[in-house]
C-alpha cells in the first residue's frame, strides 16, 4: 500500500524553464540602463545556456556573462543578488500541481519534497507556489550536507514521513538524480518527462502530475 509520495522541485513541480525564462526577462528590464548595449534576446538566451538548466551556480554565470558582453555598470554580485531575492516572483507551477497534491492529502498519502539546491532560495520558490503546508517533510541538500543521488537524502525524507521505502514514491524530471536513486532503495520510481531525455528506466512515466492518482490505485491492486 503506497503511504507517501515524495517530490522533487524543479522541473516537477516548479516548471523551471518557464520560470528561468520569465523571471531573466524581467531582470533585463529591471538593469535595462546597464544592459542596453546587449540585445535583450542575446542576453536571455547566453543566461540560459550557461545556467544549464540550473546545475551551474548563478555566481560562476553572471561572472561569464558581466565579462563577455563587457557589463561596466553592473556588478556580477549585484546580478546574483537580484537573482536571490527576486527569482521567487516568477516561479510558475506545472497544471494541476494544487489539485493533485489536495487530491493525494485527502487519501491520506503523506507527502514530502527533496531538492538539490540553496536552502532559502529553494524555499522561497516553495512559498511563493504558495505549497509548502501541504508537505509532511522538506529537505534541501545545502541544509543537510548531502544531495540528491546520495541515498541518505531519501533516507530522511522515509524516516521524517514515518514510512518504509516500498511504501513510497518518489516523482522527478531527473533519470539518475531522481529515478535511479529512489528505485535503487526500493521506492517506486517515476519520472516526470523531460524533453531533454529519452528512453529513462523509470517504474512508470507521467506527463501530467494529475497522472499519479491513477498510478497509485494501479500499483495498490498489484499488492
Amino acid at each position: 500500500m503506497i503511504k507517501a509520495v515524495i517530490f522533487d522541485l524543479d522541473g516537477t513541480l516548479l516548471n523551471r524553464d518557464a520560470s528561468v525564462l520569465k523571471f531573466i526577462e524581467n531582470q533585463y528590464e529591471r538593469f535595462n540602463g546597464g544592459l542596453d548595449h546587449i540585445p535583450k534576446e542575446l542576453y536571455i538566451s547566453r543566461f540560459i545556456e550557461l545556467d544549464c538548466r540550473g546545475y551551474v551556480w548563478k555566481d560562476k554565470v553572471y561572472q561569464q556573462m558581466v565579462n563577455e558582453f563587457n557589463i561596466g555598470e553592473i556588478s556580477w554580485e549585484r546580478l546574483l543578488q537580484d537573482y536571490i531575492s527576486e527569482f521567487y516572483n516568477s516561479c510558475i507551477p506545472f497544471s494541476n500541481l494544487v489539485s493533485t497534491i489536495e487530491s493525494l492529502k485527502e487519501k491520506s498519502i503523506r507527502l514530502g519534497l527533496i531538492t538539490n539546491g540553496k536552502g532559502q532560495f529553494q524555499m522561497d520558490n516553495i512559498r511563493a507556489m504558495e505549497i509548502e503546508d501541504y508537505f509532511d517533510t522538506i529537505v534541501i541538500s545545502e541544509w543537510e550536507g548531502i544531495k540528491k543521488p546520495n541515498p541518505e537524502i531519501f533516507q530522511k525524507a522515509l524516516r521524517e514521513l514515518g514510512v518504509s521505502a516500498n511504501e513510497s514514491m518518489y516523482v522527478g524530471d531527473h533519470p539518475e538524480n531522481d529515478v535511479i536513486a529512489s528505485m535503487t532503495i526500493g521506492m517506486v520510481g517515476i519520472w516526470k518527462k523531460d524533453n531533454q531525455w529519452d528512453q529513462v528506466e523509470a517504474d512508470f512515466i507521467i506527463d501530467d502530475l494529475k497522472e499519479l492518482l491513477l498510478i497509485i490505485e494501479e500499483v495498490n491492486k498489484r499488492l
